[in-house]
């Protein structure tokens, strides 16, 4: 009944029309509805602590001004990449391994451990392949303090039971090992465990009166704090929510992974 066509024109349209129904988010990934947020902070180090344990910045000062921003609804990775995810997709794409795997495999009972020791080229290959992508800066930061401005994910008090960093279990954890660290949106591992690259290049924020010198499109913003602290300190800013991290997108960190963000 139909000619040839036709039943191009119906099969083109069966896949438009399959294509607008895939609009539900992919699997483990969390919802963070549209609206305000309480972005980065105003508090000052008054104490210049950052200069007595070496910081080459003042803590707080690329956090300033803390303001209201408005998102639209996106969902996150409920949990960080992992080495079993990560292997799938070397596997698939011919992408190198991660220099930390021996042979092209990672040691035996790392399957649900972060993938550390990507680039963020990786990170962002990784992501696309997946049909997502690295969230934003902005968009990080209110999955993880929802918006209410808490410094930690779980609020406003440190806790070491919510939280792997300073060096406590000596390297990573399977991802959401510890439940009661969850951000207010479901996002396990936020504080800890390993940093995690951001969309974004490490500019200043609108406002901004602090002038640091390695703002521009040479660093990417990293966020969440790793396992073992910064540097030779291991120190509760460091995991706070709005702390910024900065780093060359071509470094490979071994407490520096990352989750993907959707659409």
């Amino acid at each position: 009944m139909f000619g040839p066509v036709c039943r191009r024109l119906t099969v083109f349209s069966a896949l438009v029309l399959l294509a607008g129904c895939s609009s539900q988010a992919p699997e483990d990934m969390v919802r963070v509805p549209k609206g305000e947020f309480i972005m980065g902070s105003n508090e000052v180090d008054k104490e210049a602590k950052a200069v007595q344990y070496g910081d080459k910045r003042p803590w707080f000062a690329n956090e300033r001004p803390e303001r209201k921003v408005s998102l639209k609804e996106f969902h996150i990775d409920k949990f960080e990449v992992t080495n079993r995810q990560y292997k799938e997709f070397v596997q698939k794409t011919g992408r190198s391994a991660p220099p930390y795997w021996q042979g092209g495999a990672y040691q035996p009972g790392l399957d649900e451990h972060p993938v550390v020791m990507v680039s963020w080229a990786e990170a962002d290959e990784y992501c696309k392949w997946k049909g997502k992508r690295l969230p934003t800066e902005s968009e990080w930061e209110k999955a993880a303090r929802g918006t209410d401005g808490r410094k930690f994910p779980w609020g406003e008090d440190f806790d070491t039971r919510k939280v792997n960093t300073l060096g406590e279990y000596n390297g990573t954890l399977p991802v959401g090992t510890l439940k009661d660290g969850v951000s207010p949106y479901g996002a396990f591992d936020m504080a800890g465990n390993a940093q995690e690259w951001t969309a974004d290049w490490y500019l200043p924020y609108p406002g901004s009166d602090f002038n640091d010198k390695d703002y521009g499109e040479r660093f990417k913003v990293v966020r969440g704090g790793g396992w073992g602290g910064m540097g030779h300190y291991s120190l509760q800013v460091y995991i706070r929510a709005p702390f910024r991290n900065a780093a060359p997108p071509e470094g490979r960190f071994d407490d520096v992974g990352f989750r993907c963000a959707w659409p």
